[in-house]
């Protein structure tokens, strides 16, 4: 029996609501499977606990989410309550940046049965590998001055190691796909950072002549998301650039309810997190319309990275079989709840 110790971290709004339906889902994956067992352990850390505790997280925390094969997460964030930067950064991030999560992994696939907001969309299947660690996002900067003269400013942070990390993963998945890799750049407008990317990405792709390349500034390449999805297999790009080309992606497959995300740990030392793209939606949150399919596809991708892979197929098979049918939420179009949604894949998942 493999048993799998997960975190599961519903955090604020809408997430206490679709993590118990994925829970659902890998437990039902789980007996289709025989020889899989899900272990969660639940805890309550959100916007609710810091206005308790004044902090997102026990001090302990980092120490306890250690000892779990992976981190499911449902959403952080509830403006009402706590600042946006305190809330990610007390939570999300710095569970990405202690635990060593370099990479973020999102796909965006047009689902059969869902409207695109796009006039006239193609099939697309892509995935969007994201360095997680580093770049724009970096900590590094501050503010000199006040009033008038306040100057800011913010370092982008671009490693060789970082770089490189990146896009191999990129590659090896690309391998597993249709064996192209676009790289996601802006070198003529950012004179330090981009042209040392592009020199790397370069140098990266020289390992494999098996995989086929293409270099876009990010201006151009955010405008073929809307209008040539379907041209793209495997994007690498820098914690910005993949930041703005994930939601475009959630965008056009027809809602960012939809999208799913893992942040991966390469070196073994800590678990990796899975967490649907969005957010805590505190505008539904109690109606029940919850979209659960964005976290339920993060469970397929959690599936995919302890290495079941046909079961993370199947997975994702089944939840197209229930768009197709037209069981949707209001996000999508439908009349369903979150129950309902839930429901017919738990259904589809028994008659394997």
């Amino acid at each position: 029996m493999k048993k799998l110790k997960i975190a599961s971290l519903p955090g604020d709004g809408v997430g206490k609501e679709v993590v118990p339906a994925a829970q659902q889902v890998l437990k039902a994956v789980a007996r289709l499977h025989g020889g899989l067992q899900f272990d969660f352990t639940d805890y309550p850390w959100s916007c609710e606990y810091f206005l308790e505790h004044d902090q997102m997280m026990p001090d302990d925390a980092l120490d306890r989410l250690q000892d779990a094969d992976a981190v499911f997460l449902g959403a952080v964030g509830n403006q009402k309550l706590v600042p946006d930067h305190i809330s990610l950064w007390g939570m999300l991030i710095k569970i990405r940046r202690e635990f060593e999560q370099v990479i973020n992994v999102r796909p965006a696939k047009l689902l059969k049965g869902i409207t695109s907001p796009l006039a006239s969309p193609k099939d697309f299947d892509l995935l969007v590998v994201r360095e997680n660690s580093e770049g724009e996002y970096s900590e590094v900067g501050g503010r000199i001055f006040r009033g008038e003269d306040e100057v800011a400013i913010q370092n982008a942070v671009f490693s060789r190691r970082g770089t490189e990390r990146v896009m191999r993963y990129a590659f090896d998945l690309a391998a597993k796909r249709q064996k192209h890799v676009t790289s996601a750049t802006k070198s003529n407008g950012i004179v330090h950072s981009m042209p040392f990317w592009d020199e790397v990405f370069q140098s990266v792709s020289r390992d494999y002549p098996a995989i086929n390349t293409d270099s876009q500034h990010i201006d151009a390449l955010a405008a073929f998301f809307v209008t040539q999805p379907q041209r793209f297999d495997v994007i690498v790009a820098s914690n910005l650039f993949g930041d703005v080309l994930t939601d475009i992606g959630a965008a056009i497959m027809g809602s960012i309810g939809v999208a799913p995300a893992a942040n991966i740990n390469v070196n073994g030392k800590y678990p990796s997190m899975f967490e649907p793209v969005h957010g805590s939606a505190p505008d539904i949150v109690g109606k029940g319309i919850a979209n659960p399919l964005g976290q339920i596809w993060t469970a397929k991708l959690m599936l995919d990275h302890f290495g079941e892979e046909e079961l993370g197929e199947k997975l994702l098979d089944i939840i197209e079989d229930v768009t197709a049918a037209g069981i949707l939420t209001p996000d999508l179009g439908g009349k369903y709840g979150t129950d309902d949604v839930t429901k017919a894949i738990l259904k589809g998942i028994n008659k394997l």
